[in-house]
């Protein structure tokens, strides 16, 4: 288990440094509440992302993006709803991606960033 979660912290930080280099501003990170977590919360321009991010180093149990279930979906729609009524700033355009990484296979992990994904 401590495994999964060094894991999963390396992840979000090399997605963190991924979107900032890509000019997103990270705003938050592994913001919680009743609901569960949100990884990342990031803008750009006058869009609010909300980001999960799935790490893995193999693919016996599928590829990072597949992960993103429905259910996992539908609760971090839940956690953006309750992040929004908390802000202070009003957002115009929200929208939900996933970054997907895989470690181990070659010297470089492979980072893929899909946008609007749900």
């Amino acid at each position: 288990m401590a495994h999964n979660l060094a894991l999963g912290a390396h992840g979000e930080d090399l997605a963190a440094r991924y979107l900032t280099e890509a000019g997103m501003e990270i705003v938050d990170r592994n913001w919680r509440s009743r609901y569960g977590e949100v990884d990342l919360i990031a803008a750009e321009g006058d869009w609010l992302v909300f980001v999960e991010v799935k790490t893995r180093r193999g693919l016996g149990y599928g590829t990072p993006a597949e992960a993103v279930t429905f259910s996992k979906q539908r609760r971090i729609r839940l956690l953006a709803v309750e992040w929004l009524r908390e802000s202070s700033r009003h957002w115009s355009r929200v929208r939900f991606d996933v970054v997907a990484i895989m470690i181990g296979h070659g010297p470089q992990p492979q980072i893929e960033h899909v946008r609007d994904a749900f």
